[in-house]
């Protein structure tokens, strides 16, 4: 009979590039058995062979995270590992910016599916089982935008919202039960996220002070072995959602749409 393994074993969605990709970095250093999962098989590939480190097992899933079917091939994946999850990164997610009236309904209604039906919908299986056997962590990407009303990115701002109480109350919730959740709340970040939000023309999409991945992540995961509530990772970052948790609605509102309208590039 082949051993059993003896490695602890995470999931991280949207693990083959960005925010998802530096956090199966630093599972796969840190001596975890890693299942990344995201909607492109090619890419999941390449990632996967820059991740495999000797003695580690790097597997992949390919499938569509904002379709029920796609969550419940995922979950059928994970299971098929016979394997307990240690870690869930639940960080899947796209942005879209510019004005709510003009914007593709589709595309928007897809952000919801991926952001936060799917969250939701992989969530439920992974922390049942952590439950049952009285250990385990989640994690949800969020972000700042979570933290003030977000002109211009209306229906991604709300659903990163959703995300931080979603699960700052899964917290309470699991008290006593072994299971910790942790809230990743990052700032702008170096990815392709902006690019692929048609937000390139606005000045948080062409801002040259962009957050290192690999900083966010690594801070994302020492959060994690902590069993801290939330991290949002950079000084600057920490010190812009105070400020924006601290200004009226009205005020902040303003302060994102300086940075998200389209064509506020400088």
């Amino acid at each position: 009979m082949p051993d059993t393994p003896t490695r602890p074993f995470a999931v991280v969605t949207g693990g083959s590039n960005g925010i998802g990709y530096e956090l199966a970095r630093q599972f796969v250093e840190n001596g975890y058995d890693v299942l990344i999962a995201a909607q492109d098989a090619g890419h999941l590939t390449e990632a996967a062979g820059r991740l495999s480190a000797a003695g580690t097992q790097v597997t992949t899933h390919a499938s569509d995270l904002s379709r029920e079917d796609g969550v419940d091939s995922l979950v059928a994946a994970i299971r098929t590992t016979d394997r307990p999850v240690d870690t869930l990164c639940v960080n899947a997610g796209v942005g879209l910016g510019g004005a709510f009236v003009e914007t593709d309904l589709k595309r928007e209604l897809a952000m919801i599916d991926l952001n936060v039906r799917g969250a939701v919908q992989l969530t439920k299986p992974v922390a049942q089982e952590m439950v049952a056997r009285g250990s385990g962590r989640i994690l949800f990407t969020s972000s700042i935008a979570s933290s003030m009303p977000d002109p211009f990115e209306a229906v991604y701002g709300a659903s990163k919202v959703f995300l931080r109480w979603f699960g700052e109350a899964l917290r309470n919730e699991l008290k006593g039960t072994g299971v910790g959740v942790t809230v990743l709340m990052p700032g702008v970040t170096d990815t392709d996220f902006f690019a692929r939000a048609e937000m390139l023309d606005t000045n948080v999409g062409s801002s040259a002070s962009k957050d290192d991945p690999a900083v966010v992540a690594k801070a994302a995961f020492d959060a994690l072995q902590a069993n801290q509530d939330k991290v949002t990772p950079t000084l600057k970052n920490k010190v812009l959602s105070t400020v924006t948790e601290l200004l009226p609605d009205k005020a902040a509102a303003a302060l994102h749409r300086r940075m998200s309208e389209p064509g506020s590039a400088d």
